[in-house]
């Protein structure tokens, strides 16, 4: 109840009291179209405008943590939990999922395609000395293919096939089409990915591929410029009926991007 009545007096208020928020978020949320699709609906109804600071969820959660953010939506949970576990956020709710894709060119000399094995799937590429791109920007994405090759038993890094870029999603996906390479990459960031050359879908499935995005609270002392309150209705928001509905609703090409679905993380 007290979520809710906050959100509703922030609602009455409207444009006569607007404000400014910081979101640190994923790149892949940016490059997917999502939140620039449905943030304007918050907006309408609240008129707070919200400031999209797009990093990698390491860097997101760093950012937060200096309180250069209001609030954060980050989708790696052992990041996550290591934020809360030190003071910065006080509530976490799962807004949202869709999955990770393995993709490369067509040729796929690792004889990838159709399977649905991450774990058997990296030890190909490391045997075959298939080109891999790797983000290397402490993001979600790369914590979760980090811990992949971990799970593989594979030291990737300092391989020649093996290509750390230090970029967004975006860049490792031009990276990988460029040079016939395999990447690790969320669904909504490859279906909105227009510069695909040769490059398709090849491992998919995996229950360890599965993508969950989660806004977290911060605690009150971590704000310095931004509304607690403000930020608090954007996060009561994002569970809601209205962004809910909007982010089932988003697809291209007839696909949708992303699964909507809340649930509170203990």
């Amino acid at each position: 109840m007290r979520l809710v009545l906050a959100f509703l007096v922030l609602l009455a208020a409207g444009a006569a009291h607007a404000e400014t928020i910081t979101l640190a978020s994923t790149t892949s949320l940016e490059n997917s179209g999502l939140l620039d699709r449905i943030l304007p609906l918050f907006t309408k109804a609240t008129g707070i405008e919200v400031r999209v600071l797009a990093q990698g969820t390491g860097q997101a959660l760093a950012t937060a943590a200096r309180g250069d953010a209001d609030l954060v939506l980050v989708h790696d949970p052992e990041a996550e939990d290591a934020f809360i576990a030190a003071g910065h956020g006080v509530a976490r709710v799962e807004i949202a999922w869709n999955d990770f894709v393995f993709v490369g060119p067509r040729s796929d000399i690792a004889r990838l395609a159709g399977s649905s094995d991450a774990i058997g799937a990296l030890r190909k590429v490391a045997e075959a000395k298939a080109g891999f791109v790797s983000r290397g920007d402490k993001s979600g994405t790369d914590a979760l293919e980090k811990r992949l090759w971990r799970e593989a038993g594979i030291t990737p890094a300092g391989a020649p096939w093996y290509k750390d870029i230090g970029g967004g999603m975006g860049a490792a996906l031009n990276v990988a089409a460029a040079s016939d390479s395999i990447t690790l990459t969320d669904r909504g960031t490859w279906l909105s990915f227009a510069n695909r050359r040769e490059l398709v879908e090849l491992v998919q499935g995996d229950a360890r591929l599965i993508n969950r995005y989660r806004v977290i609270e911060l605690a009150p002392s971590r704000i310095k410029s931004g509304s607690p309150a403000a930020a608090h209705a954007l996060a009561t928001w994002f569970a809601g009926p209205q962004a809910q509905a909007a982010i089932g609703a988003y697809t291209i090409g007839g696909k949708a991007l992303f699964n909507p679905g809340v649930k509170v993380i203990p």
